[in-house]
């Protein structure tokens, strides 16, 4: 059930919010301007698909990513699952990564980097019936191999720690054909996420290979990038606002129980696959290898706090949202039938995660329903109130820190936290950043393991199915020269990476009410 701080964290929040006011009062001895830990990692996040493509000297496109058909195919795009945006035109990080590395480095005095592997990238053909580590890299694409060993090799020659997420959402087509399985969910041939039986093997597989090959340059892997932001616009409710292939609209929620478990699964047979295949320490300190998932937790708030409806819904919500998929994970604990009561403890799950990764936007209200909206999800008494899901709350990312420490005591790395802001914009997105930073620190100082923050992006990007209409970086760069200009976001994270704290000049200049504690 919800944690008893975050059931009162939630139900404070929203009590405050009726009043008027977003935050309690800043205590008294919490020093908002004390150093970060000397070991935490100031970075940034990006997802291979959308910063590689559009290399100023050569094409490179990931042909054989589900996302790369997705993005391009004219059907999807006539639908409107995708703006049409080409993909070609993006920041072409896949040959600019050394001086992109450079900047991270030199411009934002960062030591972590968030970036992903594209699976399409190493293996554009299927590995299926391969095993051994030494035939699955003959079958390896080389310049993808080449690629990634350069990669890291970059980032420790500047001093920066790789976080490396495996799935980040796309999935090469001999594995999941997103545009066949959109038109003929049934009768496509390449299911992905809908055929666990072939789909997870490949991904231990796969994630076995990616340790063993990068292991002596890389300690920090996660698995999946926020599931539930597959499962809802992948299988459940694409709309113009999230799609991502196969964009199945399925009144009924049939697909969102079946790609969640072989999701669970996945990750645990990943988990042991990476452990078995990472032997070296890459950084020395000890520890050969870290795995953890990536979700988008939320803390969420009834739409009205004295309606026992609502408070229930929050509750509901949750613990589909934020427990559901950890909870196996960690504690063994399975709700197998989305009730709220776990019924299966999985012993073969359980202890399969090494850290909790955060992915931190904004806070869920939602009101009650009379009963589950579809049968065989009770949890799924709820409705999200759709005219606030892009608030602004830094208070949340505190709130959902401290529910990973009090319900499952595990490291913490804040592997995505970001909104969008143009070279315009000198005062929103710095105040974005300092208030979350200021609410990161408090969950330190309250006993949180938070290791790491990485921003939501390091560079202007490809938003999914937004295309470039989103523009979440610290740098925005120039469409036909690929130059990189640093906005004042970037300019104000630098100075805060650099000083390793925030100080009282940042915290005076950019701290608003909502980042006071």
């Amino acid at each position: 059930m919800m944690s008893a701080r975050f059931a009162a964290l939630a139900l404070a929040g929203a009590l405050a919010a009726c009043n008027g006011s977003d935050t309690p009062e800043e205590p008294a001895g919490f020093d908002a301007a004390a150093a970060f830990p000397a070991t935490f990692l100031f970075g940034t996040a990006t997802a291979g698909f959308q910063v590689d493509l559009g290399c100023p000297t050569a094409p490179c496109p990931d042909l054989q990513s589900d996302w790369y058909q997705w993005a391009t195919d004219q059907r999807i795009i006539d639908e409107e699952l995708v703006n049409g945006d080409d993909v070609h035109e993006g920041p072409g990080h896949w040959e600019l990564y050394e001086s992109d590395h450079e900047l991270m480095a030199g411009t934002l005095h960062n030591n972590g980097f968030r970036m992903s592997i594209e699976w399409s990238r190493l293996f554009t053909q299927s590995t299926e019936g391969v095993t051994d580590h030494a035939a699955l890299r003959a079958l390896a694409d080389p310049e993808g191999l080449a690629k990634y060993h350069a990669m890291f090799d970059s980032l420790k020659a500047k001093g920066i720690t790789p976080i490396v997420t495996l799935i980040h959402y796309s999935m090469p087509l001999w594995i999941h054909d997103g545009v066949a399985c959109h038109f003929d969910p049934e009768g496509c041939e390449n299911r992905g996420w809908m055929d666990g039986d072939r789909l997870i093997p490949e991904m231990a597989k796969y994630a076995g290979f990616a340790a063993k090959e990068f292991g002596d340059k890389v300690d920090l892997w996660a698995t999946l990038n926020e599931p539930y932001a597959v499962v809802v616009p992948g299988y459940t409710l694409p709309s113009k606002e999230r799609t991502n292939p196969p964009g199945i609209s399925d009144a009924q929620v049939k697909w969102a129980p079946i790609v969640i478990r072989n999701m669970i699964e996945a990750h645990a047979r990943m988990y042991d696959a990476i452990h078995a295949g990472d032997t070296v320490d890459a950084d020395g300190d000890g520890v050969n290898t870290m795995v953890g998932l990536v979700p988008n937790l939320a803390p969420t708030y009834p739409m009205d706090p004295e309606k026992e409806r609502d408070v229930k819904a929050a509750e509901n919500a949750h613990k589909l949202y934020n427990e559901h998929m950890l909870d196996p994970l960690i504690l063994g604990d399975y709700d197998t039938d989305l009730d709220g009561t776990p019924d299966e403890v999985r012993e073969d799950l359980k202890g399969r995660m090494d850290f909790v990764g955060i992915n931190y936007y904004t806070r869920l209200t939602v009101s009650g329903l009379s009963g589950p909206l579809v049968p065989h999800i009770p949890l799924f008494t709820f409705m999200p109130d759709t005219t606030n899901l892009f608030a602004v709350f830094p208070q949340g990312i505190y709130e959902v820190a401290m529910f990973v420490k009090e319900r499952y005591g595990l490291p913490i790395y804040i592997t995505e936290n970001g909104t969008v802001s143009t070279n315009d914009d000198t005062e929103t997105a710095p105040a974005f950043l300092v208030d979350h930073l200021s609410w990161i620190r408090k969950a330190i100082a309250d006993g949180a393991d938070v290791r790491g923050y990485m921003f939501w992006s390091f560079i202007d990007n490809y938003e999914w199915n937004h295309g470039f209409g989103m523009e979440f970086g610290l740098f925005d760069y120039d469409r036909t020269t690929k130059a990189r200009t640093l906005k004042k976001v970037g300019e104000v994270y630098s100075g805060i990476a650099e000083a390793g704290r925030l100080t009282p000049e940042i915290l005076e200049a950019h701290r608003t009410e909502a980042g006071a504690h």
